[in-house]
């Protein structure tokens, strides 16, 4: 069986929004981050979730100036 969207748990979740535990448990509170699958007692996140999450963040910030080199 190969694994197409790893569970990841809360630290490396938040490792990869570059956030710490406590603010990634505040980002799932308010709704910025989605809640965990629950198995048993164990709280996971698919990996699909965290990166929308990066996604939806950058679509909601609007189109970024360019900022290249001037003519």
């Amino acid at each position: 069986m190969q694994i197409t969207d790893p569970l990841l748990t809360k630290k490396e979740a938040a490792a990869i929004l570059k956030i710490s535990v406590p603010t990634f448990y505040r980002r799932v509170a308010d709704g910025t981050v989605p809640r965990p699958i629950k198995i048993g007692s164990l709280s996971k996140w698919p990996l699909s979730d965290i990166l929308s999450t990066i996604e939806d963040a950058k679509s909601a910030r609007g189109p970024q100036p360019f900022r290249g080199a001037p003519l």
